[in-house]
């Protein structure tokens, strides 16, 4: 067997399928585009046998790049061990499905430098736009994408200094509804736990909205404690201070709950908290998390479930918007959560603190 037998055959081009339909290349695509109403029944169905037969499929990057469209998203995502990320995702892909873009997933690993790279390389990729769900991206980062005319849509959280449409959870009412939910199970010791908030909007939000909330609970003891699940020494020095302040509660008789900004946050105080005080932890100390990941209901843990995947695909609907030319201000699409009641957060038979009841 020749050499040349061995390469594989020759796709079909648009030349080859106007030749077996006898028409020309224009024809071809205005079916390839849809326009078929300006082509006879007879011509459609000659195309039609023609690409079946030479079993043509349209080179469809060259097609769009041709129309200054290639249907390419671009999306930013700073951590995909993240479950929350994972379902966003989802919800995002699901959408390209349905509107007919292909997403083309950017994994930044909590480092804002890939984050900086990544953008860059979008923009080389000519995206019609990007969704950003990332840790540092910063203005000047986002320039190549505002300035080359891509609209953008950001997940979770704004970035300072960038004008575009939000999607994400409503933090006020969750923080709210899992404040009320603590105080009525008869806590009144509450330690808001959260990652460093100062350049990230969602945590700061969320860390002011639980002091917002526990000014109408004046019985209720809250503090604010921040953790770094990234840094070592300082996530040690963290559940160190917070060893002390439950100690301290017990010591005066208080019922202290923990509230977790986040799953990854919420995971490492449940890890920690088996490691100090065993197995029936949930006894001494009570436990909400903002995210449902799977864990937690392994785990017994009440959370407020956020409607990721809904998060994701409005993203890519408001993102779509834009593309096809919508104007306007800029819009936020605030999503409600649900709090699902675990064992985590048992009630302890006391007379309920006064407010949030």
């Amino acid at each position: 067997m020749s050499a040349k037998a061995d390469q594989p055959a020759r796709r079909a081009t648009i030349s080859d399928v106007a030749r077996e339909a006898r028409t020309g290349k224009t024809s071809i695509s205005r079916y390839l585009n849809g326009e078929l109403a300006v082509l006879s029944p007879d011509l459609r169905a000659r195309i039609e046998a023609a690409i079946e037969k030479l079993d043509y499929r349209p080179n469809q990057m060259a097609r769009g790049l041709k129309r200054g469209r290639n249907r390419l998203i671009g999306l930013l995502i700073a951590d995909l061990a993240n479950p929350y990320s994972v379902e966003v995702l989802q919800g995002v892909e699901a959408a390209c499905h349905e509107l007919g873009y292909m997403p083309l997933t950017c994994h930044a690993a909590n480092e804002v430098e890939m984050e900086r790279r990544y953008l860059q390389l979008l923009t080389t990729y000519r995206v019609e736009g990007v969704i950003v769900n990332a840790l540092g991206v910063r203005e000047t980062m986002l320039k190549t994408i505002g300035s080359g005319g891509i609209p953008a849509v950001l997940i979770d959280r704004t970035i300072e200094g960038i004008d575009a449409d939000v999607v994400g959870l409503d933090n006020q009412a969750a923080v709210r509804t899992g404040t009320a939910h603590l105080v009525a199970q008869g806590y009144d010791d509450i330690v808001f736990v959260v990652q460093p908030f100062e350049h990230v909007s969602s945590r700061r939000d969320r860390e002011a909205a639980f002091r917002e909330a526990l000014l109408t609970a004046p019985a209720v003891r809250g503090t604010t404690l921040v953790l770094d699940v990234h840094e070592t020494q300082a996530g040690d020095a963290a559940l160190a201070a917070l060893d002390a302040h439950l100690a301290a509660a017990a010591e005066h008789g208080g019922h202290c709950a923990l509230f977790a900004a986040n799953a990854p946050v919420a995971l490492r105080l449940a890890l920690h908290l088996k490691e100090r005080l065993g197995a029936q932890w949930q006894q001494s100390v009570a436990l909400l998390s903002i995210d449902d990941p799977e864990w937690t209901a392994l785990a017994g843990i009440t959370a407020i479930r956020q409607p990721t995947r809904a998060i994701g695909h409005r993203a890519m609907e408001f993102l779509h918007e834009r593309i096809e030319g919508a104007a306007g201000a800029t819009r936020t699409a605030a999503l409600e959560g649900e709090l699902i009641v675990r064992d985590s957060t048992h009630t302890l038979g006391r007379p309920v603190p006064q407010g949030l009841s």
